[in-house]
Parts: structure tokens; C-alpha cells; sequence
């Protein structure tokens, strides 16, 4: 949007667009609608890059390959109590395999949730908004441990989720995961956070 109408930046946009559904088109089949033989960080990012670029450019075809892809991804990232449950950077999913439960990041409900949240402003599918406030509470207990992963004391975010406990290193990224979530939720709920989950400082979207 920034560079709307600059020959050079829209061809650019357009040459990167169409080298990552050549991906998506030589790489994707009906039970794996992905770009790449494993599916490992900031996942979410690939289809969303697909979606936001298509829509500028038109491009149809290029739209609805990021919304099956992040349709797919959104459902293999489900615990069995139904909360978002992003696959682990300990393996990680290779085509085939099974996915890695942990460890879980913050990075991936981060993207989760921006993605999602641009596929429901594109469509208008109400799923795409119950998708996204499920990433979203994952850093606010709806996990697989139960375990708030934002902290309110420090406006820090833990750095990821272990099997069996939180990793309550709070570094940059995480943090700024949270916050990036945080900011574009508020865009279209500013509720999102109730008063029992006040944030430690105020923040600015």
C-alpha cells in the first residue's frame, strides 16, 4: 500500500507473488497444500504473502492458494481440547511424518493470527475471526499446559512452550510477537483484552 503505483516496487511484488505459487503449484497436493516438503517457521507468513499479494494484484488464483494453504495449516494446529497448538521447533512436520508438539513459539501464533485476520478481512468468513482469537489466546492460557505465556508483571512474553513447562526466558522476539498480535487484534476488537488481563503498561496501536 505504502509504494501503491511505483512500477518497480508492483513488479517486484508481482516477480516474488508468482516465484512463491510456482512453489505452491509444484509442491502442493490435495492432502499436502503446501509450498515445501516441511513445514517449519513462520508459517503462516507464506500464505498470508499469498492472499495480501494476490488481492493487490487481482490475481484470484493466488488468493485462494493462500486461503487453502492456511486453511490446511490453521487444521493441523489443534490439540485435542481444541486449542491452537502451533507445530514444534523440535522436528518440526516433514510430508509424511508427524508434527512436532513442541517446542511451541510465539512467533507462529503471532503469524497464526495475522494471517487469519487478513483472510477474514478479505472474505468476510466469520471462521477466519474464531481461527485468529484462537492463536491469539494461546499466549493467554488457551494452550496446551493451561499456562499464560504473556506476562503482566514485565509486558514480556515467555520465549516458548516445552512439554512440560514454560520457557520464561522473555526475549525480544517473543515479546514482540505478542505485541505485534496484540496491536493488530485490537484493529478489529479493541476488547480483546478484558480488565483481568490488563497489560503492565499502556500500549499504543
Amino acid at each position: 500500500r505504502a509504494f501503491q503505483g511505483d512500477s518497480t516496487v508492483e513488479g517486484l511484488r508481482e516477480d516474488l507473488a508468482n516465484r512463491l505459487w510456482s512453489l505452491f503449484q509444484r509442491t502442493s497436493t490435495q492432502e499436502w497444500p503446501w509450498f515445501e516438503d516441511s513445514v517449519t517457521y513462520c508459517n503462516a507468513r507464506l500464505s498470508q504473502a499469498l492472499i495480501v499479494s494476490g488481492t493487490r494484484m487481482h490475481r484470484t488464483e493466488i488468493v485462494d492458494a493462500g486461503l487453502r494453504s492456511l486453511d490446511w495449516l490453521v487444521s493441523l494446529q489443534v490439540s485435542h481440547d481444541g486449542d491452537f497448538a502451533p507445530i514444534g521447533c523440535n522436528g518440526f512436520l516433514s510430508r509424511g511424518g508427524a508434527a512436532a508438539a513442541f517446542d511451541q513459539q510465539p512467533v507462529e501464533a503471532c503469524t497464526v493470527t495475522s494471517a487469519c485476520l487478513t483472510a477474514h478481512g478479505i472474505t468476510g468468513d466469520a471462521r477466519w475471526m474464531v481461527s485468529a482469537s484462537s492463536a491469539f489466546e494461546w499466549f493467554l492460557g488457551q494452550n496446551s499446559l493451561q499456562q499464560w505465556l504473556y506476562d503482566a508483571s514485565t509486558g514480556g512474553c515467555c520465549d516458548g512452550l516445552h512439554a512440560e513447562r514454560r520457557n520464561r526466558n522473555q526475549g525480544a522476539e517473543s515479546t514482540l510477537s505478542f505485541l505485534l498480535a496484540l496491536a493488530e487484534m485490537r484493529t478489529v476488537h479493541p476488547t480483546v483484552i478484558q480488565p483481568e488481563r490488563a497489560l503492565a503498561f499502556p500500549l499504543t496501536t
